[in-house]
């Protein structure tokens, strides 16, 4: 049993728990951006994403090694916790801790709810990562009554773009693989923090909504540790 000593100073402590090294700057730059009086704490197990594409998703222990890392984070005293790996989210919304523990797509899942699209791109960098989204978004819009569609679009080169940590490379794999979907789709999501930095760049090519988690996960990790 893990004792929770959590953080309740006037500079809340956020451990961010990341699956690859490509979430860290995205996640930061949210945090900075949407709530800079937290102390952040970034939590790094580089092998969390490959082993579980590997795998083909989640198993019991994968679960059983993300929940270990988000008890290191209470233990040692985190006002709350933000996962960045997409494939994770499920062990997030598991957890039973009296701190917010959340999934890295909650916020821009309610941000694409409440822009009632028609339909919806869903993007992902690898095939794994992207059946998971898509059955969770889809999942999450039929709880709420949406009658949004989503397509999903799995983009390779986008994988190995973000672990060159090279942006324009990045950008142009996913503006490639989003463009033949101008026209039929209403906007497009995300599905992984090592996208976020291709964003704006990806809005301005395709002339649609580009929604992605880090800044939406951040304004949604503030009000929730405001709340306590």
């Amino acid at each position: 049993m893990t004792t929770t000593t959590t953080d309740t100073s006037s500079t809340p402590r956020i451990a961010l728990i990341h699956g690859t090294p490509a979430a860290i700057a995205p996640a930061v730059a949210g945090m900075s951006t949407m709530f800079p009086g937290a102390e952040v704490w970034n939590i790094l197990d580089d092998k969390l994403l490959p082993d579980a594409d590997a795998q083909g998703g989640l198993t019991p222990h994968l679960v059983e090694r993300m929940t270990r890392l988000i008890d290191l984070a209470l233990a040692d005293g985190a006002a709350g916790v933000l996962l960045t790996c997409s494939m994770y989210g499920s062990v997030a919304q598991a957890s039973t801790a009296d701190v917010p523990i959340l999934a890295p797509d909650e916020a821009a899942f309610e941000t694409a709810l409440a822009g009632n699209y028609g339909k919806v791109l869903l993007v992902a960098s690898f095939e794994s990562a992207l059946n998971d989204a898509v059955a969770r978004f889809g999942a999450f819009l039929r709880a709420n009554g949406s009658a949004t569609e989503v397509v999903g679009e799995s983009v390779p080169a986008a994988f190995v773009a973000t672990k060159a940590g090279d942006t324009g490379a990045l950008t142009a794999a996913l503006i490639e693989a989003a463009k033949p979907f101008v026209g039929s789709v209403d906007a497009v999501l995300l599905a992984q923090y090592s996208l976020a930095p291709a964003a704006v760049a990806l809005e301005e090519a395709l002339g649609l909504p580009v929604i992605s988690g880090p800044q939406a996960a951040a304004l949604k990790l503030k009000a929730t540790v405001s709340a306590l």
